[in-house]
């Protein structure tokens, strides 16, 4: 299979802290989504680059869960994550330092042994994973059946 691209965009305008911008993926479905130093490190209207990563972790986390569940024979019927990403402050500066993965799974059949162990494989395989662990402190998950 040949390797696969996706894009996004991203435009700013002003200085960092008064300054806001705007965010946009290439199949559309995020389109001129605003993000600001408020909606980054306070409570502001919009999304922010560390959300958006959670979003693709969780989403990355659960697509793989259901690949190795269906290869060890126990498709599941749903699987709902919530990853929650940890901005730092270390050494004067900010540094994602970690991701906790939450999920809830149900399937015929599952039980709790094959999906802690599943779960503990696609979590080190799924390739956001991969992206981020080196410079994370720690990917950590609590999963459960439905």
């Amino acid at each position: 299979m040949a390797d696969i691209q996706r894009q996004a965009t991203a435009q700013w305008n002003g200085n960092l802290r008064s300054g806001s911008g705007q965010t946009s993926t290439g199949s559309g479905v995020l389109r001129d989504v605003p993000y600001s130093v408020p909606s980054r490190f306070e409570s502001g209207k919009g999304t922010n680059p560390e959300e958006l990563l959670a979003a693709a972790h969780a989403s990355c986390f659960s697509m793989m869960l259901a690949k190795l569940l269906g290869d060890a024979e126990k498709p599941p019927g749903r699987i709902q994550t919530r990853a929650t990403l940890t901005l730092a402050q270390r050494e004067g500066g900010w540094k994602i330092t970690r991701v906790h993965l939450d999920s809830e799974v149900s399937g015929p059949g599952l039980d709790t042994d094959t999906l802690n162990r599943v779960a503990n494989d696609a979590k080190e395989q799924c390739p956001v994973s991969v992206l981020l662990k080196p410079g994370l402190e720690e990917i950590s998950l609590s999963v459960r059946l439905a």
